[in-house]
């Protein structure tokens, strides 16, 4: 990645070069409103910024690419668009300004977790985010959307013995097909966290791709059970970003 680029991604002008160098596939979790006493305040977007976003990128002629055209060689003006875990607000945030921009979107799912909570994420002092039931699933695939796993609970998968981390992949797998009746054919790391033993669980399990967290864009060099992501975000205030963005503006 170039010193000018930012790990994340904000908005359209600071990327329009790297955006031509492979595939991008961007990744959300949380929009709308941010609760009082969130810990981690940058995995909520705004509807607003959300919607720019998506805006920039219907102007720049992009149209929505699915995870298997993001591997492989360079597609003009393709890009992914995924969100993680599953959250009730991305569905009454999101489907409007998707539909609106024409884009398309996969959510991955953590398959014991539809109609509950981030149980995950609770015990460590963040606020409780209730996650998609299945009819709102439901929903979410009746208007074009796609679903992939994200495991059965959300762990830290390099974490646990092979055996456990082959249920959370596989069971979370055949759960989702059997719930929505549709094939699940793409797989993400939860936490990003994965190594050469993960990734041939994943492939073993029947996927035809898993995302990570690592930022930048796919090429025919890539590897289709590690597509690169830049995580969506708000943009931040340090000195170091302000300057980054200035320098995009005048290039």
């Amino acid at each position: 990645m170039s010193n000018e680029t930012p790990d994340y991604y904000s908005a359209l002008a600071p990327f329009r070069k790297v955006f031509r160098r492979g595939n991008p596939v961007l990744t959300y979790h949380k929009l709308g409103p941010r609760p009082r006493g969130a810990r981690l305040k940058g995995l909520y977007l705004s509807t607003k910024l959300f919607t720019r976003q998506l805006q920039q990128l219907r102007e720049a002629r992009f149209v929505s690419g699915s995870l298997e055209e993001c591997v492989g060689p360079w597609r003009e003006r393709r890009i992914g668009l995924t969100f993680d875990d599953g959250y009730v607000n991305v569905l009454r945030h999101g489907l409007e300004p998707l539909a609106s921009t024409g884009f398309t979107a996969i959510q991955f799912l953590v398959a014991d977790m539809m109609g509950k909570t981030n149980e995950w994420d609770t015990p460590l002092g963040e606020v409780p985010e209730p996650m998609m039931d299945v009819g709102q699933v439901r929903e979410w695939i009746a208007a074009g959307h796609d679903i992939g796993s994200h495991t059965l609970t959300h762990p830290w998968l390099t974490r646990l013995p092979a055996s456990a981390a082959r249920e959370e992949i596989a069971a979370s797998r055949k759960k989702l097909e059997d719930v929505f009746g549709r094939p699940i054919r793409h797989f993400c790391y939860p936490y990003g966290d994965w190594n050469k033993q993960v990734q041939d669980l994943v492939a073993a399990a029947g996927y035809q791709t898993a995302c990570t967290t690592q930022p930048g864009v796919n090429t025919a060099a890539d590897s289709a059970f590690a597509l690169k992501r830049f995580t969506a975000r708000y943009p931040s205030r340090n000195l170091k970003a302000i300057w980054r963005r200035f320098r995009a503006r005048s290039a």
